[in-house]
């Protein structure tokens, strides 16, 4: 069955780093766009940065500069550089991946991963 699983997430202190990773699993044909998503409490769910197929992204005025997001083809996985963090980047963060299958497209999501920034 495919999935998608983050790792990467935890504590970090103002101007840290960390790295998200995200492996999509099971019989799968190709990765179309595979993305990072971040919600905190009461507010929804926000694109903070995305890559397709080709290598090329998408970023969040809010990150741009901060964050990097790159992939790996070969091993169905995306990853999330985050660099210079704030506390207000403290969230859980989603990965989503567009998956192209035998039975056709489906969009799968992680289950997330804390990422807490302390001031």
């Amino acid at each position: 069955q495919e999935q998608v699983a983050e790792s990467g997430g935890g504590l970090v202190q103002a101007g840290g780093s960390l790295r998200l990773s995200c492996a999509a699993s099971g019989i799968i044909l190709s990765i179309r766009t595979m993305g990072w998503y971040r919600q905190v409490p009461g507010k929804q769910r926000e694109l903070a940065a995305s890559v397709g197929s080709g290598g090329s992204t998408n970023y969040a005025d809010s990150v741009k500069g901060r964050f990097t997001i790159s992939r790996d083809n070969a091993k169905n996985t995306v990853y999330l550089q985050m660099n210079s963090l704030k506390p207000e980047d403290t969230a859980v963060y989603y990965c989503e991946a567009e998956v192209v299958l035998l039975r056709g497209v489906g969009d799968y999501w992680g289950q997330g991963t804390q990422v807490t920034v302390s001031s």
